[in-house]
């Protein structure tokens, strides 16, 4: 099967934000910066595409101006062992400019969409207790930022 690489547009922001990806996660790095020519359409030496890798996973990002920008439509899940992970991807993903959503979304400063999502919440969403998923997925819904201890409490209240 042929690799499959997410190509993520930015305007002019697309080195910063790679670099601040690569901050967040571990064993990351950005392998390859590219830069507009002479032939445009943006001035010459201007950043062109990134490309970087997430924990061994590959994407490019390009500098391809204001037409388009990100929406929910299209995010990035990011499966947690526990509570501490939630907290730092939540918390690194939501500074400087990012914003809460909810049942475990969040945007970033640039604009695109992630859910942090602990393992907890699948166990308690498939749990063969129709009434604990009942009460964990009502929980859920009410928060931004997923709480592995609230969800469990209400899934155990009866």
């Amino acid at each position: 099967m042929p690799k499959i690489t997410p190509n993520l547009w930015f305007d002019t922001k697309a080195l910063e934000a790679a670099e601040f990806y690569v901050s967040v996660f571990p064993n990351s790095k950005v392998n390859n910066v590219s830069y507009y020519g002479e032939a445009g359409p943006r001035p010459a030496g201007t950043v062109l595409t990134v490309d970087f890798e997430l924990d061994g996973q590959a994407y490019t990002a390009l500098n391809g101006g204001p037409e388009f920008t990100f929406d929910e439509a299209v995010s990035f899940l990011i499966n947690c062992a526990d509570q501490d992970e939630v907290d730092h991807y939540w918390s690194r993903l939501t500074a400087d400019g990012g914003a809460a959503g909810q049942c475990g979304w969040l945007k970033d400063k640039y604009g695109l969409s992630w859910q942090v999502i602990p393992a907890a919440l699948e166990e308690l969403m498939t749990d063969p207790d129709a009434g604990r998923a009942q009460r964990a997925m009502e929980a859920m819904l009410k928060m931004q930022k997923i709480d592995v201890a609230a969800l469990r409490a209400a899934a155990d209240s009866a």
